[in-house]
């Protein structure tokens, strides 16, 4: 049993081909956009699946995680003709919304529920298209299973992309949900929690919200023109549609491999060269933003220790600085080999929600947060990727992510508070994450 490959024209612009397989219904682009190589070499494109996958009511995190595992072992493992071995070719692709960890912990019920996303949302999808930027090559990705005529619908689909896409544009600005006296509030409560030794760092976001009309797709496409970063994704949903311009890995599972690279410090980019060279060394040299990082490298590695095997598990990279359109950021990377009898959904069970936008400890963290933000974060924080039926994984940290319910458009930006943290400062710094998207829409 083997995958079939048809090599298509190399395009550097994927969107032309989403548009045209979207009637086939939940399209999906994992759009590694730009990016520090090699984290933005693969996109992958998918649409039309044969089974969507969304938790029942009463079903437990892990009850619906074994639904995703007998779905992709029913699958079985195709292998690659030829000796092409790319990262995905069929499987699960899709998100974990954040609420999602309601089902994996105990956690309070506080903040409300206004926007309507399943808390998972993952659908097995036969084919795919593969893009690999490398090498500048293309192929649609096909599972023995495909039916044939379906095959032949999709390649007719993708080779009738002329259509220009269709236009977007805000009816009204964006405004943050609450006021900056409450954001202020919020702040100050942590401090207390952090002085009281209940907590050593809570991530604090906020919502913003603006209305919209026009095509979804056109405004993902100014997005990405205006911030490419490695881990974007596009996705349209019963619910609505999201975009998402992740700069951050969440898990990535290959081989047996297990890597996390999250990020914590930011800086704003500067307007001029030396203004821009100084704020990415002041941010590498901050002790802070050092120590802030290092808080959320020691929560993963025992995330990863549930999982991965005793000894193996180890930091190859601290505090690298990597720079994008609008910020720089401080990323680490966290590296185990998976145990024998784990596999990439008791992987994600163990370490979901990621740590970076949690806090540590992280269910004392989930805790606050919740208490603290006055609407539920959805999508934002979870993540967004693929699970291959060969066992393979890819998800990001569904940050700089907006959700378009009905002609409701929501984006979100948050930072990590510690001790020393100034509360003018984080809260800038939430404004800075969301600037470029905001202005790139309106």
């Amino acid at each position: 049993m083997h995958y079939t490959l048809t090599e298509l024209p190399y395009a550097v612009d994927p969107l032309p081909r989403l548009d045209s397989v979207r009637p086939l219904g939940y399209p999906i682009l994992l759009d590694s956009a730009a990016g520090p190589a090699p984290f933005s070499r693969y996109s992958i494109l998918c649409a039309g699946p044969s089974e969507r996958i969304e938790p029942l009511p009463d079903e437990s995190g892990e009850q619906t995680l074994h639904r995703i595992r007998v779905a992709l072992y029913d699958l079985g493992a195709p292998t690659w003709p030829g000796g092409i071995d790319l990262p995905f070719g069929a499987g699960a692709v899709g998100y974990l919304a954040y609420d999602f960890a309601r089902r994996l912990e105990r956690l309070p019920h506080q903040a409300s529920l206004d926007v309507d996303f399943p808390d998972l949302g993952l659908g097995i999808y036969l084919w795919s298209v593969v893009s690999d930027h490398l090498l500048r090559k293309c192929w649609l990705v096909a599972h023995p299973a495909l039916p044939v005529d379906t095959h032949h619908t999709v390649l007719e689909r993708l080779r009738g992309t002329d259509q220009d896409l269709q236009p977007f544009a805000l009816a009204s600005a964006f405004a943050a949900d609450q006021p900056q006296h409450q954001y202020r509030a919020a702040f100050e409560r942590i401090q207390s929690y952090i002085h009281a030794g209940d907590c050593y760092q809570i991530n604090l976001a906020q919502r913003f919200r603006a209305q919209c009309e026009g095509d979804s797709l056109g405004a993902y496409a100014r997005l990405r023109k205006a911030c490419p970063t490695p881990f974007s994704a596009y996705m349209e949903l019963a619910a609505g549609s999201v975009m998402s311009l992740s700069p951050e890995r969440f898990l990535q599972l290959r081989d047996g491999v297990v890597e996390t690279r999250p990020i914590k410090g930011t800086r704003p980019r500067g307007r001029a060269r030396n203004e821009d060279e100084m704020l990415a060394r002041q941010l590498q040299e901050s002790a802070k933003d050092r120590a802030e990082n290092v808080m959320i490298v020691d929560l993963l590695r025992n995330d990863l220790s549930k999982t991965c095997s005793p000894g193996s598990v180890r930091v190859p990279e601290l505090f690298a600085v990597e720079s994008y359109p609008n910020v720089h950021h401080l990323v680490s990377s966290v590296r185990g080999q998976l145990a024998p009898g784990e596999d990439a959904l008791s992987l994600l069970a163990g370490a979901f929600p990621g740590g970076s936008i949690t806090g540590a400890p992280k269910i004392r963290a989930m805790q606050i947060i919740e208490e603290l933000e006055p609407v539920r974060r959805s999508l934002y924080c979870g993540s967004i990727g693929y699970i291959g039926c060969e066992g393979q994984m890819d998800m990001n940290i569904a940050i700089r992510t907006l959700l378009r319910q009905g002609d409701e458009l929501f984006l979100w930006g948050g930072g990590g508070i510690v001790a020393d943290s100034e509360m003018d400062s984080e809260y800038q710094e939430t404004l800075t994450k969301v600037r470029m998207l905001m202005e790139a829409l309106g």
